[in-house]
């Protein structure tokens, strides 16, 4: 495998080449796949513990927190040390503290394995899109979106598994044991053909660094998708059970249609790309991204809930993996570090988003909360007409 930064136009792409692609992907899925099946169970660990909604806000801090706390450790793990073995114990770990979620009985529990759970997530969602920028270096053409891609389905996959455990009754904590072996499995499958080449460096940088102009507002752009995504991850579930009184068989509905939209966004995202500009495809997604909350505000139906989160998925697909491809192509600093700036800067909108949506519906109602929440979509309008793309 060639140690540059692009792969020879002229030499087809190799075997060994598209194993690590597939390998990396794999990562990404253990990621998604993981995630979702958190989210799915959110509304069914919300009555066990009998949580209202400013608790369940409280709460869902602390994944986000655990994120954004150990953003600067993780850029400076896989700067100084390589990502692929960060990436393999994010991975592990991550699967454990999912795992132990399912036992939880307290709320203090909760927030205590809910904290570490985004913690490792973060370790291996920094390394995987490390090792995903190396991959697309030996492409001829823009793969980070399919990457993210894989990512969306694992999350499909996670909502329709959910959805079934549900439907059987399956307890929580059998669920993420099924879910955890098969990621352990697959970690120790896959961890020996990723990405070797990633030009980890000794450094002696400090643990944060702080983004340049462009980067600083592809972060922005960052913390208004990711807001979002958290929004539609913890609270979608229980604004269609509370809000469209959808029933059991029917409460992931729009969780899954966001996840379904999201993933086709990202593996289409490419393509549109190359035709449209990375500056009008950003453009395109805040408009979807606030038609769709409006839907779901004006018209909370099971039929246009799901059609708005169908608009709300393709709409958040593809800012965060054209603003992640962007930032990890910046000369002035490294790939780890620069991902992890933009990630500090994004995931402290996945740090408020679902606790004020909570705050809020306490207060008003969760419509109120998604309403408020659909002018993100306008604010990525607007930060992409001010670059330069």
């Amino acid at each position: 495998m060639p140690h540059g930064n692009y792969y020879n136009m002229s030499d087809p792409i190799s075997a060994d080449l598209k194993k690590t692609r597939l390998a990396v992907s794999v990562f990404f899925f253990i990621s998604g796949i993981s995630y979702a099946s958190w989210a799915s169970r959110i509304p069914t660990i919300q009555q066990e513990l009998h949580l209202n909604e400013a608790m369940l806000g409280t709460v869902l801090f602390a994944l986000p927190l655990g994120l954004i706390m150990t953003l600067p450790v993780s850029g400076y793990l896989v700067s100084k040390t390589g990502s692929r073995y960060v990436m393999l114990i994010g991975s592990v770990v991550y699967t454990l503290f999912l795992c132990l979620l399912g036992f939880v009985t307290k709320m203090w529990q909760l927030v205590t394995v809910l904290f570490f759970f985004g913690s490792s997530r973060n370790l291996l969602n920094i390394a995987a899109n490390t090792q995903a920028v190396g991959v697309e270096g030996l492409y001829k053409k823009p793969i980070m979106s399919t990457f993210h891609g894989i990512w969306s389905v694992a999350g499909l996959a996670g909502a329709l598994i959910g959805s079934f455990m549900l439907s059987k009754h399956v307890p929580t904590a059998t669920h993420f044991a099924i879910i955890g072996a098969a990621t352990m499995i697959a970690t120790a499958i896959y961890f020996p053909t990723t990405f070797k080449h990633d030009g980890a460096i000794a450094t002696k940088k400090p643990l944060f660094v702080k983004p340049d102009r462009g980067l600083l507002k592809l972060g922005f752009m960052a913390f208004a998708s990711m807001a979002c995504e958290g929004t539609m991850y913890d609270w979608c579930g229980v604004y269609f059970k509370k809000e469209v009184h959808a029933s059991p068989s029917f409460i992931n509905a729009g969780y899954t249609s966001y996840m379904c939209a999201m993933a086709i966004g990202r593996f289409t995202g490419d393509w549109v790309r190359a035709r449209l500009g990375t500056k009008r495809v950003l453009e395109l997604c805040g408009l979807l991204i606030t038609s769709g909350l409006l839907t779901i505000v004006f018209f909370p139906y099971v039929i246009t809930g799901i059609l708005g989160s169908l608009m709300v998925g393709l709409g958040v697909s593809c800012i965060v993996p054209l603003v992640f491809s962007v930032a990890g192509k910046s000369s002035k600093m490294a790939t780890g570090a620069a991902l992890a700036s933009i990630s500090t800067i994004g995931y402290i909108g996945f740090l408020l988003g679902p606790p004020v949506i909570g705050y809020i519906a306490q207060v008003s109602d969760l419509k109120w909360s998604f309403a408020i929440v659909s002018l993100i979509g306008l604010a990525v309008t607007y930060l992409a007409g001010r670059m330069k793309l």
